[in-house]
């Protein structure tokens, strides 16, 4: 699921591409895609695009007349840019947003189509959307220690609600706790305060760096290759690959359709995490410890 780098990457290049310009014309292809019908689609056709936002990991259009459209790609939603006079096939979009000055594709990966688009009217109207997330790139050391501190949650599940921290997903939250040093199940109000600042400073450090990272990647083009692995990572997505800093293998945890990497070595003392299906499987052979493996 593209996250807080990949949706500000987003709205910067889209901030270059249709700030200003005139919506022409929608076209939804999934009856599943859009899940308001007040104010009806065709009240957004002529209208100025006013302003481009993220809201948590959601990418927001402002048009005249207080209109927003409100697009969450979920885990594979991606969106493609197309030049004005450029030809192209739009079958495999689900969605397609002409503007004066090219078009705007939405796709979707896969048979489980789960991006949703909202068409609101109103700034509180658009909160409504708003999970109320802090913002980690804005907040101060102390409210970023009172949230995340207000529920006994483990660091992993903290860091990835959307009501409690903005933008954070599966991936960076990886990223976040392998700088920190810190365990994904370690629970947030038995931090210590310098464990906590760690915290602070690692999401702060991770985040910037994977926005700058990605703007220059892009330039002045469109983001192509918005995905949740990627080789420079230290964890994330690197089950059984040495870890960056000690070497040691990058383990996991599996649950549905997500995994939580991690290197025992700096992040648990070469403990091995229980993973819930595989470990219950092995008994006592599961590996407790980095030297068992």
């Amino acid at each position: 699921m593209p996250e807080l780098p990949d949706i500000t990457i987003y709205v910067e290049a889209l901030e270059r591409r249709i700030l200003g310009a005139t919506l022409d014309a929608v076209r939804i292809q999934s009856p599943f895609l859009l899940r308001t019908f007040d104010p009806p689609l065709d009240s957004a056709l002529g209208k100025n695009i006013q302003a481009i936002r993220r809201l948590g990991k959601r990418v927001v259009v402002g048009l005249d007349e207080d209109l927003w459209f409100i697009l969450h790609l979920m885990i594979a939603g991606r969106l493609q840019w197309k030049p004005a006079g450029l030809k192209f096939s739009a079958k495999s979009a689900l969605a397609t947003w002409t503007f004066s000055s090219g078009t705007l594709l939405l796709t979707e990966a896969g048979t489980k189509h789960r991006a949703a688009l909202h068409l609101v009217r109103g700034e509180e109207a658009l909160r409504e959307h708003d999970p109320g997330g802090l913002e980690p790139l804005l907040a101060t050391f102390e409210a970023f220690q009172t949230v995340l501190q207000q529920q006994n949650h483990t660091l992993k599940r903290s860091l990835t609600d959307p009501r409690l921290f903005s933008g954070i997903g599966n991936a960076y939250s990886d990223e976040i706790l392998h700088r920190a040093r810190l365990s994904p199940l370690a629970l947030s109000q038995k931090l210590k305060s310098n464990e906590a600042e760690r915290l602070y400073n690692a999401t702060r450090e991770v985040l910037i760096e994977w926005v700058e990272r990605l703007r220059a990647e892009t330039a002045d083009g469109f983001p192509e290759k918005v995905t949740a692995f990627r080789p420079e990572m230290a964890v994330h997505g690197r089950f059984g690959e040495p870890c960056p800093v000690c070497d040691a293998p990058v383990q996991r945890i599996r649950y549905a359709d997500n995994e939580t990497n991690y290197c025992p070595r700096c992040q648990t003392n070469g403990r091995i995490l229980a993973d819930r299906s595989l470990s219950r499987l092995l008994k006592d052979d599961w590996p407790r410890h980095l030297d068992d493996l």
